[in-house]
């Protein structure tokens, strides 16, 4: 008769625990790629955080229960469980960080290492030895592969530590950090179905040392009189990449996801001769332990023992070997091939086409419908899409009776800027227009504007209002850039929604692209500063922002009223909506609120001395729109200076932080301008050689 669910847990704890232990590991290794795409589905994201979270404490309680139960003494096969344990608490290869501070507690996975080895090392002795020779070689070789993983584990972190980084910049040769790829393998590519993708992202490996150095904020001393062979390809990648922007932008994307690679995997293990002698041996030790297993004497195990036993095995098999195959086809490989000294390897590998073929199949592989559930490939794009935010839209947004209710409630439970979030900040899949001018910033940055650290020299704004382009425009708005970067946002933010609505009433060319492209980068801007202030340079000014909310707020009350209340049903499908959208037209309240702020003479209270945003967003819109139609091309140089600016001095770490989400697109900017900062520091030196 069965008994309670006490009695079902002690009685199968640990075949429950190894068998959720392992499922966890399946988990991670299929769905671990979708932290590289903002866009992917939340609940697949939540699965994954979840599986991340508990894999580790699964297969720690376990050893803990093998090492105190009894039940290993009645069934002794259990013991047999414990270095597969330790082979699960290695973790997959595409995911050993989860956050970027992780990396920064490797000693804790130090000494958890050390712990949970000598925990089943206990087991093992206790229980295996004595129980058959077959039985206990075939522990033998699961619990080293079990350690050499774990210890992989720890020494990625370590290596994915900032501080580690930036020591291991300082001390590798100057030709270290450059691995060009031979010009002679590039004809291999020809049978692949995607060939420029392919060479692109060679030249990604070959640029990485640049990307590299630019997030721990490495500098490489040299000899300015001499530059040096690296620092001339360097160079002649880069012009040539030039050329062609959007070409030059697909490598700025794929070399952050190396970056990713190298910050929340264990890539700067894998691709070196342990991490591949580990890959090549794994699957051999497992077979061979299922070997031994099998010819061991089953005589008197539990037959769900044996099962699980076999369910192990060949879960470890599958996994071990879909590593392998993953890390000899990765692109990785092919730049650890390039950089060996063993000449006959090179040739082996790469002048006999092996490698390629290999490469050209799992690609195959990845992209067909099994392959995708199996071996996802790694995404090397950047997703695409950009946050919007929209002052106006917001604030008009709470003169709806059923808006403000909700508010309220959402208020009431702590969830009001998750509500906030949600309904009025939204993502769109970046215009080609956009992605455009963040390309032409090699054109809009030059050598004067970076000074010797890689940092734009101007305050935000000040490059963008040239004197040769217009005279005397920057004297007269130089009070209203801010004092800080965060109020310049909101500032002219609310100036660009004021003019374009005041160009929109004059009955000017709405079909105009620069609108787009003005109205997408100042929403952007604003969206950074809401929902991401660490990706802006500088202290969070988050009372500006509420402060202005609370002045838009007293004139929406005083001269807006809704046209009609949004039913509740209409609040839960904005609530609810697809991830992206389509989201710049500007609604008929906000244009009334411009409106508004623009011809009606505001009020002098108190509160303007300390919130003065408002009368300067309304001056500078008055100054633009007088400047004989130029006020489009004053906004769009302003707001491309204002991308440059916050991309630039936004910290590092928050540029590695948020690849761990999807990047941001300020972050494939910075990683462009590091590269031109470089072209001109070659440029320098070779002059300076001259």
């Amino acid at each position: 008769m069965a008994g309670g669910p006490m009695d079902v847990w002690n009685e199968w704890a640990t075949q429950i625990l190894v068998l959720l232990s392992l499922a966890l590991q399946i988990v991670l290794h299929v769905s671990a790629k979708v932290r590289q795409r903002e866009a992917s589905s939340v609940l697949l994201r939540l699965l994954l955080w979840l599986a991340y979270q508990l894999a580790d404490s699964t297969a720690t309680y376990a050893v803990g229960q093998l090492f105190f139960s009894s039940t290993s003494r009645d069934h002794h096969l259990v013991a047999f469980w414990a270095p597969f344990l330790l082979l699960h608490l290695g973790g997959p290869d595409n995911i050993t960080a989860y956050a970027l501070e992780d990396s920064k507690l490797w000693k804790r996975h130090l000494l958890s290492l050390v712990v949970q080895v000598l925990g089943a090392g206990y087991v093992m002795y206790k229980h295996i030895v004595g129980s058959g020779i077959l039985l206990m070689l075939a522990a033998i070789l699961m619990a080293l592969i079990g350690v050499a993983k774990y210890g992989e584990r720890t020494w990625a972190l370590w290596c994915a530590n900032f501080s580690t980084l930036q020591s291991s910049l300082k001390e590798m040769a100057r030709e270290k950090h450059h691995q060009h790829f031979h010009a002679e393998h590039q004809d291999q590519y020809t049978d692949f179905d995607d060939v420029d993708d392919e060479l692109l992202l060679q030249y990604a490996h070959s640029l990485f040392h640049i990307c590299k150095r630019g997030i721990v904020d490495s500098v490489i001393d040299g000899d300015p009189d001499s530059p040096s062979e690296e620092d001339s390809a360097t160079k002649e990648i880069i012009w040539s990449l030039m050329d062609d922007r959007a070409r030059m932008w697909t490598v700025m994307e794929m070399e952050l996801s190396l970056m990713y690679d190298i910050l929340y995997t264990k890539a700067s293990v894998i691709h070196s001769w342990f991490g591949y002698c580990i890959r090549v041996v794994s699957p051999l030790a497992i077979v061979a332990s299922l070997v031994l297993f099998q010819l061991n004497s089953k005589d008197g195990y539990s037959p769900v023992d044996v099962a699980i036993t076999y369910t192990l095995l060949g879960g470890a098999l599958v996994l071990e070997t879909r590593s392998l195959l993953a890390a000899l086809g990765s692109s990785w490989a092919l730049a650890f091939l390039c950089g060996t000294r063993w000449n006959w390897l090179q040739h082996a590998a790469l002048c006999t086409g092996r490698w390629h073929r290999l490469r050209r199949a799992l690609v195959s592989l990845r992209r067909s419908p099994p392959g995708k559930m199996i071996m996802p490939g790694s995404s090397r794009r950047w997703p695409g899409t950009i946050g919007q935010h929209n002052m106006l839209r917001f604030r008009t947004g709470q003169v709806d009776p059923t808006s403000r209710w909700l508010g309220d409630i959402s208020k009431m439970l702590g969830l009001r800027e998750w509500w906030d979030r949600r309904c009025y900040s939204w993502t769109i899949i970046i215009p080609e227009k956009v992605k455009e001018r963040a390309q032409a910033v090699q054109r809009l940055v030059l050598p004067k504007d970076i000074n010797t650290m890689g940092l734009l020299r101007h305050k935000w704004g000040e490059s963008a209002l040239d004197e040769k382009r217009y005279p005397g425009l920057l004297e007269r708005l130089r009070d209203f850039l801010g004092v800080d970067f965060h109020e310049s946002i909101i500032i002219w933010h609310i100036a660009t929604d004021l003019i374009l609505a005041e160009r929109k009433q004059r009955g000017h060319d709405s079909a105009d692209q620069r609108v787009e492209v003005i109205r997408t980068l100042s929403n952007y801007m604003m969206f950074l500063l809401v929902d991401r202030p660490y990706m802006l340079p500088g202290l969070p000014q988050n009372w500006l922002y509420k402060q202005t909310c609370k002045n838009l707020d007293r004139i929406c009350k005083k001269h807006l009223v809704h046209p009609r209340s949004n039913s509740f049903c209409t609040m839960l499908e904005k609530l609810f909506r697809p991830h992206h959208h389509s989201g710049l037209e500007s609604s008929e309240l906000e244009e009334k609120l411009a409106e508004i702020i623009l011809k009606e003479p505001q009020e002098k209270k108190a509160s303007d001395s300390e919130n003065p945003r408002l009368m300067y967003a309304r001056k500078i819109a008055l100054e633009l729109l007088v400047c004989e139609n130029n006020e489009l091309r004053v906004l769009l140089d302003l707001w491309t200076n204002f991308l440059a600016y916050a991309a630039n001095r936004c910290s590092r770490e928050s540029h590695a932080r948020k690849l761990s989400s999807g990047g941001e697109f300020t972050t494939v900017l910075w990683l462009l301008i590091e590269h031109l900062c470089q072209v001109k520091a070659v440029a320098k030196q070779g002059q300076s050689h001259v």
